[in-house]
């Protein structure tokens, strides 16, 4: 696939920082760096190996430090923060939105912390504190109290008139919060009404009653699912009693997405979506050792399968050449079905009212599937060796696994979600272990029972 000119305008940065930083000739970096996007800046000091970060980071400014810092991974920015002292920290909260400096008090020391809210102002240390008394995953986590709140019984050319003293609006602003007294949400003020319609009217008569409001304790998957199926830009959130707390953009909600993209596909390969790619040797061994750890013993669980029918293994050389693909072909089945399971209950599309039909279904495609392949691989199986009870063997035991495979794809998420456990981390590796011991099991004992 051809590189777009971006991607080649990113690698070309990055190799010239890289070149700069070897020879030592920081003069030459600080000229690369003048006007570069928060993101792109985030970008590069990702890409550098962890030594070579701090130089760089000396460089830019204590200015563009603040929004740098809230495109970072937690891990990198985890490691600068460290190198920064509080009157740094507390100069950069000051220039950010209140929920990217939630996200940063949250990686930083408890003395950081402590030194950085001390050093706000008594409104903006409220306001942290209101989102950090949320989980992080939840939407009290994710919003941002920078709103602008109006009441239904004024007209729409006051609301002019205190926008324009307000001075700049919050980014991705496209309603207006109507509260009560008490800071009740009522409704939203559109900004297009607000521009099109006659000062004279009365916020009352020409706000919307009807929206989308998001509890504060809602996870932030199901806000994500709330903004990509209702074409959203901005929500209230509220407490329970329905008092207006913040807001959640857009842009916010694009981080949860690409967060949980990411933790999909490396929680495959039991990594975490925040780890440093260039991470110490050390650490990276660390991590992934209980993972490793844990694949070992099921494949040990398999092997020893495979040892239970060691005679007929030594009486039958052919079905050692043929053992791996009943195995590979349930994992890649059950895969298919699992993949799809996960995604469905990261949309909440799985309830206990279609479980039972999406279990037959899936059955329904394992029986089809492997009846299929069961007469492929027979086939070749029997051509192959010349022995058709062999392929005959081989088919039975592809149709029980891909069965178990498509069932197992079902019913393993669905469990692990109910016991609190990650899907997206652990199926796979249950599902492995299910189709390599089923179909070991099946293939060989068939070929004990009608071979030997």
């Amino acid at each position: 696939m051809a590189e777009t000119p971006e991607q080649e305008k990113r690698e070309q940065l990055i190799s010239s920082v890289t070149q700069a930083l070897s020879h030592g000739d920081l003069s030459l970096i600080k000229p690369l760096l003048d006007g570069l996007h928060a993101a792109d800046s985030a970008h590069l000091i990702e890409s550098l190996p962890p030594r070579e970060r701090p130089h760089l980071w000396e460089i830019i400014t204590s200015d563009q430090r603040a929004e740098i810092l809230t495109q970072l991974n937690d891990e990198v920015r985890s490691g600068l923060l460290e190198e920064m002292d509080s009157e740094e920290l507390a100069a950069a909260a000051s220039r950010i939105d209140t929920d990217d400096m939630a996200d940063l008090l949250q990686d930083m020391s408890y003395s950081q912390t402590q030194q950085v809210l001390q050093s706000m102002d008594q409104q903006n240390r409220q306001q942290v504190e209101k989102i950090l008394s949320y989980p992080e995953d939840s939407a009290g986590g994710l919003m941002n109290t920078d709103t602008i709140k109006i009441r239904s019984d004024i007209d729409l050319d006051v609301v002019l008139r205190y926008l324009r003293m307000y001075g700049a609006i919050p980014e991705s602003t496209d309603n207006l919060m109507v509260v009560d007294r008490d800071n009740t949400f009522l409704g939203l003020l559109p900004i297009s009404t607000l521009l099109t319609t006659d000062p004279e009217s009365s916020v009352e008569n020409v706000m919307v009653r009807d929206c989308d409001i998001i509890p504060a304790e809602m996870a932030d998957t199901e806000v994500a699912n709330l903004f990509e199926n209702y074409d959203l830009i901005s929500a209230p959130v509220v407490d329970q009693q329905g008092k207006l707390l913040g807001r959640i953009t857009i842009d916010d909600v694009v981080d949860v997405i690409r967060d949980e993209a990411d933790h999909s596909l490396l929680g495959r390969a039991g990594l975490d979506e925040e780890e440093d790619m260039f991470a110490p040797v050390g650490t990276s061994v660390q991590r992934r050792t209980l993972w490793l750890g844990l694949n070992l013993a099921t494949a040990f669980l398999a092997a020893w399968i495979i040892g239970l029918f060691e005679d007929t293994l030594q009486q039958v050389i052919a079905l050692a050449v043929l053992m791996p693909v009943v195995a590979s072909m349930g994992g890649i089945a059950g895969g298919q079905t699992l993949t799809l399971v996960i995604r469905g209950l990261a949309l909440n599309q799985i309830s206990d009212s279609n479980m039972r039909w999406l279990i037959a279904k899936e059955s329904a495609v394992g029986v089809l599937n492997g009846a299929l392949w069961a007469v492929v691989v027979g086939v070749v199986a029997w051509l192959w060796f010349g022995d058709v009870q062999i392929g005959m063997v081989i088919a039975a035991a592809m149709v029980i696994n891909l069965i178990i495979a498509a069932l197992s794809g079902v019913v393993i998420p669905i469990l692990q979600k109910r016991v609190g456990i990650d899907p997206a981390l652990a199926g796979y590796v249950v599902l492995t272990t299910v189709t390599d011991v089923v179909g070991f099991l099946s293939f060989l004992g068939l070929a004990t029972m009608f071979l030997i």
